[in-house]
């Protein structure tokens, strides 16, 4: 059965290859091209849908449909089994359609007669580019082997739906539409900065041109043989390097483990077996190990498929021949664009030449943007189409700090981006400068100012701005970067070394804060439809209290003799507030009996993050030592308003009236109350929004280090008592954002926002 099946889709790649290469016009191949699927499958109809945009299918060809409607149909993706199935990227086989609760019937397709239904994606690097589709007028069930035949005719469809001609036609169909091809493109920052050069598009992929095997044994030589050469070359690359990554080992290590993974090559093994070429065999392993994880709602797992994108791709390299690194050459400027990335990856470049990295898949927490965020390299990701629209040579201009790129930018944006670059490298120098100028503004009013603090290298900032200490420290990340929980004498090693760059400056712990996007490798997870408000930071360590009390132990033994602040994310009530306050002093009662070495003074802190707490707050006071206002969450959770959504990014605003008015309240009883009250969140980061901070009362910030500058130089050019008369005016405003005034106020009074 297996032989029957390899040379019957062996032979239609054959008639497809034959197609794809003749003189016709590409309308007229993918007409016949679907035709020879219905005939070769003996099916009464087909069809071929190609996406367009990411977000629509359109109907490219067919056979045995109304003949008009070709080219005159649009689905949008995920809507009915068609569209489902370019958002799933799953087979999908039906044997009655009209029973299905997806089925779309549309009139003006003339689909009555058919019933049975087959359907499978079309998938170019992880992502659906196109659907076939076959149909039966009986009820029929498609057999196991016409699937497998279909899926891999798809993998040749994809090869050719991704070619320039084919490029070249859809880009014709949608400017017909006027659906012309965009200059510029919105996405997420991962890391602020700007660059600019040429395009580097990242085509590690190599073109499968053979599915099936000659010689099985053959190709499970020339296998084990590249898997191995790749190893022991990332084992040089990795024991040679000299980028200094420091706490990125640990990624890089797990990264090596992954490309080692024995189960991994065992399953590329069996579809060898099965009578696939070693190429083939990588891919439709990758393609397995996609189908079964890329549903999961684990953050985690779904990031991990981009290592294994990656280490796959390593593999045909390495089965081709083509293993050399990449060396950029002639250029001494280059912008990486990327459908994603390995870790490893950058190493394959002269990291010193990159100005930016564009990835139309990314996360925060993917270990290549936590790599070159290391390395000063600006990151923008989520931006649709980009990889298969920019060509390598291309001029891109990357404003990391609002998440657009520009394709072949105007001299007007060229220029804008250069002054950008050309600021940054200023405020550099001017932040030696003002390192050791005190944080007062005009009228004398100290405001002390923090650092935020996640990986190794944000500790460098303790000693260019000569900071007042740190005001967050994020203890998930070593969690999130270790392959297994971290005991007890592992965390008081990492708080150990975090004091001890510390010095006599003060640092504020922030207890494990995970959930949500934050999610641990060795966890399960169940799935939640709105994870940012479900099981996560301190509503899971109360609930597995065994890892607080863990956390808290390791807090006063790396802090015996120094003063210990402790404070508690995601408080929603005062009892959330006191049962992990009383867990930490338990511990400390413990730690005493044992006649061991405590902190100097432990205070006890938590977040202001949850709006309920506010309602609260007179009674969290007299309980609290201290306060943080973490600004994030308690913007998105008070406009219910998700902060990655960028449909929303503009509709609501910190500086409105409403926000503004709960930020005051919160100054104004934590100063009645004696209690030390401090913002943490990005508001704090940004200099026309801190400037307002310390115009309603706030005088500790605690701020990234990228941001330390130019917040020093608003608060030097500022004066709170005018300013504070001004905010309180703006108060009883209706319009949505109080932006426009607060900046036109700022330029006015000579205040350095920019």
């Amino acid at each position: 059965m297996v032989a029957q099946v390899k040379n019957k889709a062996l032979d239609m790649l054959k008639m497809l290859k034959k197609i794809i290469g003749s003189k016709l016009n590409m309308s007229a191949k993918l007409n016949k091209a679907t035709k020879l699927l219905a005939e070769q499958f003996e099916c009464d109809a087909a069809a071929c849908y190609l996406v367009l945009d990411d977000n629509y299918l359109e109907l490219f060809a067919a056979c045995g449909f109304n003949a008009k409607i070709t080219n005159n149909l649009t689905l949008r993706v995920g809507d009915g089994i068609i569209g489902g199935i370019a958002m799933s990227k799953r087979t999908t086989t039906v044997e009655n359609i009209w029973q299905h609760p997806d089925f779309l019937y549309r009139a003006e397709v003339g689909e009555e007669k058919y019933k049975s239904f087959l359907g499978t994606p079309i998938i170019r690097w992880g992502r659906s580019i196109g659907v076939l589709c076959l149909y039966k007028k009986d009820l029929y069930n498609f057999k196991k082997s016409e699937v497998d035949a279909l899926e891999t005719l798809a993998m040749a469809f994809a090869e050719w739906v991704a070619s320039d001609e084919m490029r070249e036609y859809k880009n014709a169909f949608m400017q017909k539409r006027g659906q012309a091809t965009r200059d510029s493109y919105k996405g997420m920052s991962l890391s602020r900065g700007f660059g600019i050069g040429p395009a580097v598009v990242h085509r590690r992929r190599q073109i499968i041109n053979k599915i099936f095997a000659d010689d099985k044994d053959d190709e499970l030589k020339r296998l084990a043989q590249a898997h191995a050469k790749m190893n022991a070359d990332l084992d040089k690359k990795f024991n040679e390097s000299k980028l200094g990554l420091g706490e990125h080992a640990d990624i890089l290590d797990a990264y090596r483990m992954f490309a080692k993974d024995k189960g991994w090559y065992n399953k590329i093994a069996g579809h060898v077996d099965g009578g696939l070429t070693a190429e083939a065999a990588v891919e439709r392993a990758y393609e397995d190990m996609w189908n079964r994880l890329s549903a999961t709602q684990d953050t985690y797992l779904k990031e991990r498929l981009h290592d294994l994108r990656d280490v796959a791709d390593r593999l045909l390299a390495y089965l081709s021949g083509d293993n050399t690194d990449i060396k950029a050459a002639n250029l001494n400027e280059i912008v990486i664009v990327a459908q994603t990335m390995g870790p490893a990856d950058l190493m394959d470049y002269d990291y010193h030449k990159i100005k930016a990295l564009i990835l139309e898949e990314g996360t925060p927490t993917m270990h290549v943007a936590i790599v070159a965020k290391a390395l000063g390299i600006p990151v923008v990701s989520k931006i649709k189409g980009i990889y298969k629209e920019i060509k390598t040579g291309e001029i891109l201009a990357v404003d990391g700090d609002n998440g657009v790129v520009y394709v072949r930018p105007s001299d007007k944006t060229i220029e804008k981006i250069k002054a950008n670059i050309a600021e940054r490298e200023r405020l550099a120098v001017q932040l030696l400068e003002l390192k050791n100028l005190p944080a007062k503004t005009l009228d004398k009013k100290r405001i002390n100012m923090y650092i935020n603090v996640g990986l190794n290298f944000d500790l460098d900032y303790l000693e260019t701005t000569n900071c007042d200490g740190i005001g967050l420290y994020r203890t998930e990340i070593p969690f999130m970067a270790a392959e297994k929980m971290p005991d007890v004498e592992h965390q008081i090693a990492y708080y150990n070394n975090l004091l001890d760059r510390a010095g006599n400056k003060k640092v504020v712990f922030r207890s494990l804060d995970v959930g949500s996007d934050k999610l641990l490798p060795y966890w399960t997870y169940s799935g939640e439809e709105n994870p940012a408000i479900g099981w996560r930071s301190i509503r899971i360590t109360l609930d597995r209290r065994a890892i607080l009390r863990q956390q808290m132990r390791a807090f006063i033994r790396a802090a015996k003799g120094k003063e210990l602040n402790v404070m508690f994310p995601m408080i929603a009530n005062l009892a959330e507030f006191k049962e992990a306050k009383e867990t930490l002093m338990l511990e400390l009662e413990k730690e005493k009996r044992r006649s061991k070495d405590i902190p100097s003074k432990v205070n006890v802190g938590l977040m202001i993050e949850v709006p309920s707490v506010v309602f609260q707050l007179d009674a969290i006071l007299k309980e609290a030592d201290f306060i943080s206002v973490g600004t994030n969450d308690l913007a998105q959770f008070m406009f219910a308003c998700d902060r990655t959504n960028n449909r929303l990014a503009e509709r609501y605003d910190v500086l409105s009236v409403p926000f503004l008015r709960i930020m005051q309240e919160i100054v104004v009883k934590a100063n009645y109350a004696n209690v030390t009250c401090s913002v943490c969140g990005e508001m704090a980061s940004n200099p026309i929004e801190a400037m307002v901070l310390i115009g309603l009362g706030y005088r500790n910030l605690s701020i990234s280090g990228a941001a330390f500058g130019k917040v020093k130089k608003m608060i030097r050019s500022a004066n709170t008592v005018l300013l504070a008369d001004y905010i309180q005016t703006l108060l009883d405003y209706n319009q949505r954002t109080l932006r426009p005034q607060l900046i036109a106020y700022a330029q006015d009074h000579g205040i350095e926002i920019f």
